[in-house]
């Protein structure tokens, strides 16, 4: 009986967990992935065609994450149709694949309550308003760093962003991502406590782009 008392107290927050209505949300997160290091831990191994030579990906868009102060939704409830091959093939100059902003669309896109078309042309939106420091683009060997310098050269090339609004986030001692919160218009903000979790390694190695 009090095992069944419990898993009524823990419903609200377990239908919470996926499947909420789209468009309910308070803000957005913008998660770039540093490519060279995702090729290194996974894509290669897949032979994904974003670490393809022939590509220079730096900083490529993972996705736009509609974002509570606590918490996230996905997976949400839309009426909005789902996109075609060729709109999600259209986001893999950004995003490396459209296999990717697939899955984007599905887990995080049907949150926001807009259509796919709109969402991608947000995430464009949202990936272009942020200047990538040039400066990673001209790493000719890997490098290993404090997390610190990779979030104080966004600040440097973003002044409108504060150190509270940007999380740098690190995977087997290699920097993974870099996130920056912004509102509805896409304005910097801070980030709600729980999403700031930014990597705890003392330094981590920044791979070069190929």
């Amino acid at each position: 009986m009090r095992v069944f008392l419990v898993l009524l107290m823990l419903l609200p927050g377990l239908a919470r967990a996926e499947g909420e209505k789209a468009g309910d949300f308070d803000y957005y997160m913008l998660a770039l992935s540093w490519s060279p290091s995702w090729c290194a831990l996974e894509g290669d191994a897949r032979n994904a065609d974003q670490c393809d030579d022939r590509h220079d990906h730096g900083f490529t868009l993972h996705g736009l994450w509609p974002e509570y102060e606590d918490g996230y939704p996905s997976f949400c409830r839309t009426s909005q149709r789902d996109p075609s091959r060729s709109d999600t093939r259209a986001m893999s100059d950004i995003m490396g694949s459209g296999g990717l902003a697939w899955h984007q669309w599905k887990k995080h896109g049907r949150c926001s309550g807009l259509s796919s078309d709109d969402y991608f042309a947000l995430s464009r939106e949202a990936y272009d308003s942020v200047n990538r420091p040039e400066i990673f683009r001209q790493l000719d060997r890997e490098v290993s760093v404090p997390p610190k310098v990779i979030e104080d050269a966004f600040l440097e090339a973003n002044t409108n962003m504060s150190p509270n609004g940007i999380t740098v986030t690190c995977r087997d001692a290699a920097v993974q991502e870099v996130r920056i919160c912004l509102t509805k218009n896409l304005e910097p903000r801070n980030c709600a406590y729980r999403a700031a979790r930014d990597c705890s390694a003392r330094s981590i190695t920044m791979a070069p782009i190929r």
